[in-house]
């Protein structure tokens, strides 16, 4: 059966809660992330309140009932949120640019794959899906710097990574989306 991406908007997704943890605690279990049970329980809450964030889209890959992988994120509201990591992407991009390049775009919270469908070419076509109506192109993520399988793939999507890693090569950085129009302001990497 070929897979199929479906597009959801706001508590639509909450049908599918069981299944998308089934996928986090596939995804995330293995190092680099090391994530187990307690962790899986507190993204199903984050999930409930997440559906109700302005913007909030998630893509699942379904074939047949079963759910293979998904993406989800919603547009980051100003003041930007000074909760989880964000006071690292803060503090990497500066206040300016902060508020100039992620409030008021397309933030990607999270991308799942279950291990069986790691490349098929599934994780990029939902990342492009959940991405595809960022406000003028504008989407952004973060992900770990102790991932670095994650950064290449973010980077082969044609993601720019925005922010330095932090010192001691611990901690997040910020990516800008393919059509961001700040990419080109982003620095290169050393």
């Amino acid at each position: 059966m070929v897979p199929v991406v479906q597009v959801l908007r706001g508590s639509d997704v909450l049908a599918h809660t069981d299944a998308l943890r089934s996928v986090y605690v596939d995804a995330f279990s293995a190092p680099p992330w090391n994530e187990g049970e307690a962790m899986a329980a507190e993204f199903t809450e984050r999930l409930h309140h997440d559906a109700r964030r302005p913007g909030f889209t998630a893509a699942l890959t379904l074939a047949g009932r079963d759910v293979l992988g998904f993406a989800s994120g919603w547009t980051t509201l100003p003041p930007f949120p000074t909760d989880r990591c964000y006071p690292q992407a803060a503090a990497g991009l500066g206040a300016r640019r902060t508020n100039d390049w992620l409030c008021d775009a397309f933030e990607v919270d999270e991308l799942a794959v279950r291990p069986g469908a790691h490349g098929s070419g599934l994780a990029g076509n939902l990342l492009a899906a959940v991405t595809e109506g960022a406000p003028e192109g504008r989407s952004w993520l973060l992900t770990s710097v102790q991932a670095p399988q994650a950064m290449a793939f973010y980077r082969r999507q044609g993601w720019v990574q925005a922010t330095p890693p932090s010192p001691g090569g611990k901690g997040i950085v910020v990516f800008l989306g393919p059509r961001h129009p700040a990419r080109g302001l982003a620095p290169l990497p050393l």
